[in-house]
């Protein structure tokens, strides 16, 4: 229903703002003498970032109000106010997706009823994982891919237990099944994109399908890089400039409209947008090469720009927009290139199939790659295809792009959540600003996927900066640790993996005399120095080896926090470096070195006062209510 109820009211704003066009998604705009239509396609976007900055406002405004009344009444108006803003974002042609909200507000609605009937996490996150479940099956009538997208996105990263996987199953499959049903009532029994005509012409192909898989995965650490480096950017200017938080979506639809006037595809309409660049429209003409490979990067950055400028929606539909652009281009590359009288090549064996064989492939190999779901991916092409002869190429190219894309990027638990191991150069800044990397990050401790309820919307793909509130009022120095390990240039490396053995901490911070800090070591930056020196077989003496030939080795990192930044500005400076601590100096910051060595914060940290604050507020409603019984 939830789902049903933002395609209605994404349809009618649609209508209303674009009222008197074409039925053939945004291309038509490309027809259109730009003098005549520039106000609008301008106007329309930024109008709903402006409706979105007020919700967002609204929607925050309630959550971190601590009236008993407000209180008794946000669990209800918070999904509901998100559901406004996501259908708004949209309505108006922002470069976002449906699903994403419509999975976190099923999700939402299922916790509030755990809470309402008081059970506990196993129950609760049953109930999760069916609102997530619903919300796939509905958004795209794929019964089978909503149940595996649960098991895939919730059950598996959120549960240690495999009693609690077996228990959750039936109430997923009943849950999506309904959701489908309702849909397949309410929106027909059409899927949610046009499947083109397309064939598969020879085994000898699956090569290029592969090939088409590491492309795809490249694709996605982009969009991943590129949406961190974008709210890196947006958070920095609006620091800078002072610019309000509920300013900030009218800008980003700003800027998505002054790109749609020359990519009017970029504008989300549905999935008419993906019709038009699989040529599966009757009354359309297909988009050359070169175009959609341009696609991709604008598609790339207005979406980039609509998640770090606060618009509320997902990234599911730009993830299929993005693989079937990049499919296609693909396709008509290599059809350009080994068929035809004028090939390139000729290779008698080879037969390429249609372009749109491969655009669909890429639609699933990118989905996979950006939200981490390749089950879910091969299921819901292979349900909305029906065609078994996809599985072979589909399998073997969502897996690549789904391998190439994990291992370089972090656990989107880390959000959204978005999602990409950074290398890049900066200094130190200012203790009131986030700090960045000075050095070079060359590895990273996986992310430990603990089984914690109250981090179940960050495996969701579903991306809205309002989801951070519940630490914006924590500082790192409420969290910090302060017991640690720290040790000089010239300590001996035994001497250091001694103390972490020791300890139990999985690194080492590296301080001079004064406790300034210079850097910090993990343990996986140890075992790839031995690794450096077993191929170069230099093996000095295991007496002579310092810490300071390590950092020289594997260049030592170096970046920090101080005590009285917010504590969601600590965890995206973990997000955009891919780590899992950060060390904490203090606040007087001298610009010659990193500061006074006083703690470090982790992502324990986080998650223990993420549930803290969760317990908080549920003894707070509770009492509440016994207030107002008695």
């Amino acid at each position: 229903l939830t789902s049903e109820a933002i395609s209605w009211k994404v349809h009618e704003i649609r209508d209303l703002l674009w009222d008197g066009i074409p039925l053939r998604g945004a291309s038509w705009l490309r027809e259109e003498p730009t003098a005549e239509i520039w106000q609008r396609v301008i106007f329309v976007p930024v109008s709903g970032g402006i409706i979105v900055g007020g919700l967002n406002t609204l929607r925050s405004s309630i959550k971190t109000n601590s009236d008993g009344s407000v209180s008794n009444i946000k669990g209800v108006f918070r999904p509901f106010l998100k559901a406004v803003a996501a259908s708004f974002t949209l309505g108006t042609g922002n470069s976002l997706g449906p699903e994403g909200p419509s999975v976190e507000i099923g999700s939402a609605i299922a916790k509030g009823f755990g809470n309402v009937f008081g059970w506990e996490g196993g129950k609760k996150l049953s109930l999760v994982a069916a609102g997530s479940a619903a919300g796939i099956a509905s958004g795209f009538n794929a019964a089978v891919a909503g149940c595996f997208f649960a098991v895939e996105s919730v059950l598996w990263p959120s549960s240690g237990d495999s009693s609690s996987l077996s228990n959750s199953t039936p109430m997923v499959i009943l849950s999506a099944v309904i959701a489908s049903v309702i849909s397949e009532i309410g929106l027909g029994s059409d899927p949610a994109f046009t499947v083109p005509e397309y064939d598969f012409r020879s085994p000898t192909e699956l090569p290029l399908y592969l090939l088409l898989g590491v492309f795809c995965g490249v694709v996605s650490i982009t969009l991943s890089r590129c949406t961190a480096l974008t709210m890196d950017v947006v958070e920095r200017l609006q620091k800078t400039t002072g610019l309000p938080m509920a300013v900030s979506p009218a800008l980003g639809g700003l800027i998505v409209g002054l790109l749609a006037l020359v990519y009017p595809e970029v504008l989300y309409w549905g999935f008419e947008n993906v019709d038009i660049l699989l040529e599966s429209r009757p009354f359309t003409s297909g988009l050359s090469a070169p175009v959609l490979v341009q696609l991709i990067g604008v598609k790339i950055l207005a979406t980039s720009l609509c998640r770090a400028f606060g618009l509320v929606g997902g990234y599911y539909a730009p993830s299929l927009f993005i693989g079937a652009a990049t499919g296609m281009a693909y396709g008509k590359f290599m059809r350009f290139t080994f068929t035809g009288s004028e090939a390139l090549f000729h290779v008698p064996f080879l037969d390429v199939a249609s372009p749109q064989a491969y655009g669909l492939v890429g639609m699933a190999a990118t989905l996979a790659g950006v939200c981490k779901v390749p089950l879910t991916s091969v299921l819901l092409l292979f349900e909305l295809t029906q065609d078994y002869r996809i599985v072979l190429p589909l399998l073997g190219a969502v897996g690549l792009s789904s391998w190439i894309a994990s291992s370089q990027r972090f656990s989107t638990s880390s959000k959204g959540k978005l999602d990409s191991l950074e290398e890049k150069t900066s200094t130190i800044e200012e203790a009131k600003n986030v700090p960045t990397q000075t050095q070079q990050l060359t590895s990273v401790d996986s992310v430990d996927a603990t089984a914690e309820l109250c981090k179940l919307e960050s495996s969701l793909c579903v991306y809205d900066v309002r989801d951070d509130n519940v630490l914006e009022n924590l500082t790192v120095a409420e969290t910090m640790k302060t017991r640690y390990i720290s040790v000089s240039l010239k300590t001996p490396v035994v001497e250091a993996l001694n103390l972490m053995l020791v300890e139990k901490q999985p690194f080492v911070m590296i301080t001079e005399r004064n406790k300034s800090l210079l850097g910090l070591l993990t343990v996986k930056d140890f075992q790839d120095f031995c690794k450096n020196v077993k191929s170069t077989r230099m093996q000095p003496e295991v007496d002579e080896c310092l810490v300071s030939n390590v950092c020289g080795a594997v260049r030592c990192k170096i970046w920090s926090v101080t005590p009285q930044m917010p504590l969601t500005a600590a965890e995206k400076i973990m997000d955009s470096h891919g780590v899992d601590q950060v060390p904490v100096v203090s606040e007087h910051v001298n610009h010659q070195d990193g500061g006074i060595l006083i703690g470090f914060v982790d992502r324990e940290c986080i998650t223990i006062a993420r549930r803290a604050l969760s317990a908080k507020e549920f003894f707070s409603f509770t009492s509440e209510i016994r207030r107002e019984e008695r």
